[in-house]
């Protein structure tokens, strides 16, 4: 391109007129905005819904001589980052429909990667890729970019339908009913844009899954999830899909329940915008904590929610793009780009057996293989990305995903082009074996770039990866299929609900000072399409967690019965023998005795500093807050205790209980004077700390207390095994909240959260 014409002109006739039109638009706000002319949450929102974030820039990576366009970073308190878009980059996210990539597709992202940002592409948890240190100013023609390959960031984050998601092994594994492909690919054109999907009060998450019992789409966790099905239909076999509703993460995990047990094909789309339409119209708009589709299923029931949807379907006026997509599935079947050739004994590369036994995937295409390229952290580099798509041209063409635990595969590679497409990915440094195992750890941004984030997310898991690889071909068979995600903070954007191990990021506040702290939560199920969630068990210093996994996995791979798995043994262990293995990791030394312990891992500054100094007698000085709130801790571990005992009337009121607690803890803390009266406590803490703002979070603001609000104004008189576990959920995080409000209190920063 010459330097006298740009991109806009450059691209002018390779652009699909709609997505060119949207980016005009677009880079129309962005000067209206500096002008001063647009108001800051319409810009705000606008800007969302084309993937562009706002970033953290307290993690001590100043990025200041990033490109020559990079503005100096702010003088003084670096947590609150740059005042304006315009002082320092942010995050660009773009869109990749069911993971769906080509060689092209891959070099054009790399390209606005290496021109744009700090040359990394990063792949999320929902097969996206994000793009870190990008001008906002940069956007309009990163954009047009994306958009002449058929790329489009149009409602990667906001209020919207974020990107559906889908297998990877789509079309090619052994135990899928059919191929979600083209059905995922409907979807998300369909809803792109939709005049019915455009006033929700929060995001919207769509999945599909080939499988019931593989992780696949994992529908259960989403919003809307649609599983593959056969059946049989005025005596001919029919495809369609079981619909789920109201799935989600976040703070609560809440289970996806069944909307429809079987939708024929043909109306897949019209129920998607019937639940949009419901959504939209009843869905919260005002208190975005209660803003997801999960909480006014909750609300209605799923029977008036199925009622209400199915008298929406009736009154939608037809639209001829519901069915018009079914003539094209056949275009989505995928051919070999070279014959099916035997390896039949060739010579083999140092390392490719190991790589074989966790990156190789046989299709159910005799001859052909599914190839994982692992990518720790999620992460590539612009030079890897580029000679990837070469190595993917050479060996299969365009038949490339992303997937969910963040990593890349390569469809209908030849049997006897597996020893050189290794020796290939391992030139570039992609050639790591582990994927899908124990050491392919899944993360999310946390505090390296995420301003919701409270620990080193990114860090543990760099360091629990470096460890467990460094000893893998002495790992127990046992634990090597595990499943490890780890948030950084309460979000669950890492998965950690449904990881076997799970970790959160939180923090504590112990001899004066604030240390980087990971809840535990052990249990979750990622088969079965996220099948079930675990339960957080235990906060424990960052710096212990790599032991704190060392000793859950070798107790589990010794004490196991033949087959069980990690979930069962879990659940036989009980939580009381959890407790007692993570208690000898709970306790903090002093400052002086070992300093590590007061920074994250992968950031050598201080976790936080308090102006309390250290008292002078032989004992640690301890807060009345920090003996009250042991109290609360307590009452929350009986109440997961009556959770699994089945009696969840008491599991219930034990974290109401926790909570109440809870909240006198930071009263007593303050030295307000309250007796043991639920009524008392709850009336105190609003008015001190509730009215004050004083418990609020940036982000959450009072969210968390809310949960106490809620259940002790409305008590629920028949308690069932969810609304047990989620009020314990609730619990948990109400006190991580005053935790974290007892360290503002004291002037020590800590981090933040939103649903």
């Amino acid at each position: 391109m010459s330097q006298s014409t740009t991109w806009k002109e450059a691209l002018r006739d390779r652009m699909p007129d709609r997505l060119a039109h949207e980016i005009d638009i677009f880079e129309g706000q962005i000067e209206l905005k500096k002008q001063r002319k647009l108001d800051d949450k319409v810009f705000a929102e606008t800007r969302l819904r084309r993937g562009t974030y706002g970033q953290r820039y307290d993690n001590g990576q100043r990025h200041d001589g990033l490109r020559s366009r990079t503005l100096n970073f702010p003088a003084g308190d670096l947590t609150k980052g740059p005042e304006t878009l315009w002082d320092a980059p942010g995050m660009q996210r773009i869109k990749i429909p069911y993971g769906g990539l080509t060689p092209d597709q891959l070099d054009v992202v790399a390209q606005t990667a290496d021109e744009y940002s700090d040359g990394i592409l990063h792949v999320t948890t929902r097969q996206d890729f994000q793009l870190h240190f990008v001008h906002i100013e940069d956007t309009p023609d990163l954009m047009r970019r994306l958009a002449s390959v058929g790329i489009t960031s149009q409602e990667a984050c906001g209020n919207s339908v974020r990107n559906v998601t889908g297998c990877p092994l789509a079309g090619v594994c052994r135990t899928e009913a059919f191929d979600i492909t083209p059905y995922a690919d409907a979807m998300t054109y369909f809803l792109l844009g939709h005049d019915d999907a455009q006033d929700f009060g929060r995001k919207f998450k769509t999945a599909f899954s080939g499988c019931e019992h593989e992780a696949c789409g994992l529908v259960m966790m989403h919003d809307l999830g649609l599983l593959a099905r056969v059946q049989e239909v005025d005596g001919k076999l029919v495809r369609g899909f079981a619909v789920y509703v109201g799935g989600g993460l976040g703070t609560v995990p809440y289970q996806a329940k069944v909307l429809k047990e079987f939708v024929t094909e043909d109306e897949i789309l019209p129920l998607a915008q019937a639940v949009a339409r419901v959504f939209a119209r009843l869905g919260e708009k005002r208190n975005r904590n209660q803003a997801r589709i999960k909480f006014l299923i909750a609300k209605l029931g799923i029977e008036e929610f199925r009622r209400l949807v199915d008298e929406e379907r009736k009154i939608l006026p037809h639209d001829d793009r519901w069915t018009a997509y079914l003539k094209n599935i056949p275009s989505f079947e995928e051919a070999p780009s070279r014959p099916a050739v035997a390896l039949n004994g060739s010579d083999k590369p140092a390392g490719f057996q190991q790589w074989f036994e966790t990156n190789v995937y046989a299709q159910r295409q005799p001859g052909y293989y599914v190839v994982t390229v692992n990518l720790p952290l999620g992460d590539l580099t612009t030079e890897q990305a580029f000679r990837l798509a070469d190595i993917a041209r050479e060996f299969v063409g365009e038949t490339m995903r992303t997937t969910v635990e963040q990593n890349i595969v390569l469809r209908w590679v030849a049997e006897a082009d597996l020893p050189a497409l290794y020796s290939a990915l391992k030139a570039i440094g992609l050639g790591e074996p582990g994927a899908g195992t124990i050491v392919d750890i899944t993360s999310c941004p946390g505090t390296d770039t995420c301003k919701l984030g409270i620990a080193s997310s990114r860090g543990l898991a760099g360091e629990l990866r470096t460890q467990l690889a460094a000893r893998n071909a002495t790992l127990p068979e046992a634990i090597k299929e595990l499943k490890i995600k780890i948030s950084g903070c309460f979000n669950s954007c890492g998965q950690h609900h449904v990881a076997d191990i799970g970790f959160f990021g939180n923090s504590r506040r112990r001899n004066n000072r604030t240390v980087p702290h990971f809840q535990v939560v052990l249990g979750g199920k990622w088969r079965d399409n996220a099948g079930s969630y675990g339960l957080a068990v235990g906060a424990v210093p960052s710096k212990v967690v790599p032991e704190v996994l060392n000793t859950i996995v070798n107790r589990y791979a010794n004490e196991r019965d033949r087959e069980e798995s990690f979930q069962d043994w879990v659940t036989r262990l009980g939580k009381k023998q959890v407790k007692e293995i993570l208690d000898p990791f709970t306790e903090v030394p002093l400052y002086e005795t070992n300093p590590e312990f007061y920074s994250d891992w992968g950031d050598p500054r201080e976790f936080g500093i308090g102006d309390i100094g250290v008292g002078e007698c032989a004992g640690e000085v301890v807060s009345l807050f920090s003996m009250e709130i042991a109290r609360a801790e307590a009452e929350l571990f009986d109440a997961m205790i009556a959770l699994d005992d089945g009696d969840y009337v008491l599991a219930d009121q034990r974290a109401y209980n926790a909570m109440v607690l809870g909240a006198r803890s930071l009263l007593r803390g303050q030295l307000v004077d309250c007796s043991d009266d639920p009524d008392l406590i709850v009336a105190l803490f609003r008015n001190h700390f509730y009215d004050t703002e004083l418990f609020f979070d940036k982000y959450a603001k009072g969210k968390f207390a809310e949960y106490l609000f809620e259940r002790h104004a409305d008590p629920n008189p028949n308690p069932d095994e969810d609304s047990a576990h989620r009020l314990i959920e609730e619990a948990n995080l109400f006190i991580e909240a005053a935790h974290a409000c007892d360290a503002r209190v004291a002037g020590v920063v800590t981090g933040g959260v939103a649903l």
